[in-house]
């Protein structure tokens, strides 16, 4: 009896460890498996499954008519924010073609979503669908007057709005204090999504070899660029009929040499000629006494950084002979033809 006993307690100590190693092994694998799943969502454990993502080398076209048209809306609400709505459509995955715009009706300093209109916008579409203007609303711009380009939290909210329409509308922001001739501050931004930031992902990817990345600005880094939104490379390509267009922008013809002006503005013009030809002839006059009693070194640097007072009394003097020439001339030619 006692080794009967003794036997069945061996058997049940020796199967034992293999129950606890089963035990262990299955718990291993359901851990394996949650973890995995878990790398699929793009957490931690594993990669990222492959999805569609947003290139790094998308560029927005923009039109030399909606840029003008922007810059001119900016100018006028200087020191207030304006905004409005861009048209144009989404070519492919890497270009988005901006071919004009529309001024939105606002009052405030701040542009937020209260200010896009829904019945101003479909009564404006409307009217533009009949002049032959059937494009859809890409996104919309406003202006930073003066503090560069970057998105609020005011503009983020409102771009949230527009993403919830199109994902890929884009946001537009234009300084038209800070834009020169040849350089336009503008920039286009579009919001990263925050799951992906949770899940590790990145907002976009570089499959392509065109396009570039922009380095930006320690002042958007400041606010939240690479963050909260990104920023969209930005192009100007003009067709032929644009390149026209701004040719004949200013350009000016014969005629435009034969129009008088109004004979008391030309002598109130000629009057302040005159004193200011004097002021520069008694600073030319003061000039030479001066130098006379100068040495050499002293007279290398007397004129540096400086008005040079003889140069601008020429300028002045073949000013003035011009347009008294010009309107003379004028003058003879209407009363003659005339």
């Amino acid at each position: 009896m006692f080794a009967l006993k003794s036997l069945h307690l061996s058997r049940a100590y020796a199967s034992r460890p293999n129950v606890i190693q089963y035990t262990s092994t299955n718990t291993t694998m359901d851990l394996r498996s949650l973890l995995g799943a878990m790398g699929g969502a793009g957490g931690m454990g594993g990669p990222p499954t492959d999805g569609p993502a947003i290139d790094n080398a998308e560029t927005c076209y923009i039109s030399s008519l909606a840029l003008l048209k922007m810059l001119k809306h900016a100018r006028a609400g200087v020191p207030m924010e304006v905004m409005g709505l861009m048209l144009g459509e989404f070519v492919d995955d890497y270009t988005v073609h901006v071919v004009d715009v529309f001024a939105m009706p606002q009052s405030g300093t701040g542009v937020s979503v209260e200010a896009v209109d829904p019945v101003f916008q479909t009564n404006m579409m409307e009217m533009l669908k009949q002049t032959g203007r059937p494009e859809m609303v890409v996104g919309w711009y406003h202006s930073h007057p003066g503090f560069g380009c970057w998105l609020s939290s005011t503009d983020i909210n409102t771009q949230q709005s527009f993403e919830q329409l199109n994902p890929r509308a884009i946001a537009v922001v234009i300084d038209p204090i800070q834009s020169v001739p040849g350089k336009v501050v503008i920039d286009a931004f579009r919001l990263i999504n925050p799951t992906m930031l949770m899940m590790g992902q990145e907002p976009r990817q570089t499959t392509s070899n065109i396009g570039h990345l922009n380095k930006p600005s320690i002042q958007s880094l400041i606010h939240g660029v690479n963050r909260h939104y990104y920023s969209i490379a930005c192009g100007y390509r003009k067709t032929a009929l644009e390149e026209r267009m701004l040719q004949n922008l200013h350009k000016e013809v014969w005629t435009s040499g034969l129009v008088l002006k109004d004979f008391e503005h030309r002598d109130h013009d000629n009057e302040e000629a005159v004193k200011g030809m004097v002021k520069l002839a008694q600073e030319y006059t003061k000039r030479v006494k001066d130098e006379q009693e100068l040495s050499k070194e002293e007279l290398q640097v007397r004129h540096v950084g400086k008005q040079d007072p003889k140069r601008h009394l020429q300028e002045s003097v073949e000013e003035v002979m011009a347009n008294n020439i010009s309107t003379m001339l004028a003058s003879n030619i209407d009363s003659t033809a005339f």
